[in-house]
């Protein structure tokens, strides 16, 4: 009798922009085409993706709280080209679950940029950190065997 592997529910958190919905389409091979989104949103039956206003809006925080309940994984996601963050330190704390960095865009970003965008999903409490493009696909399938969604 074959083992079933546990498939795992993500949910992604990061600001606008930042290649949370890239991604997804990504991993579920769908045409990359950006679009905003505008509400939480099931992609097929492993990711939650969340409005990047969740993240940055203090007073939309408690729904990504509540939205999280749903998911095994959280994935933090940075992208290294805008000159900052929006994770506040150690905010991985905030849910019980384990913590995934992903710091996307590295097809664009220089290695300082890269480098620093670590740091940030670091200090904001991500347990493992990967760096993707998900235009290139670069880093992408490691990724994916980590969280166990396929």
């Amino acid at each position: 009798m074959q083992e079933e592997i546990k498939r795992n529910r993500i949910m992604l958190v990061g600001r606008s922009a930042a290649g949370k919905t890239t991604l997804l389409q990504r991993i579920n091979n769908e045409e990359l085409k950006y679009h905003k989104t505008q509400t939480v949103h099931i992609v097929g039956n492993f990711g939650i993706d969340t409005p990047g206003e969740y993240l940055e809006r203090r007073y939309f925080r408690g729904a990504l709280m509540v939205t999280s309940t749903d998911a095994d994984i959280i994935v933090l996601v940075q992208d290294p080209t805008e000159g900052g963050t929006m994770f506040p330190p150690n905010y991985g704390s905030t849910f019980p679950k384990p913590k995934v960095g992903v710091v996307t865009k590295i097809d664009i970003a220089s290695a300082e940029e890269i480098e620093q965008a670590e740091k940030f999903l670091r200090a904001a409490g991500a347990d493992e950190i990967f760096k993707i493009s998900s235009v290139t696909g670069d880093g992408v399938e490691e990724l994916v065997d980590r969280l166990q969604i396929l």
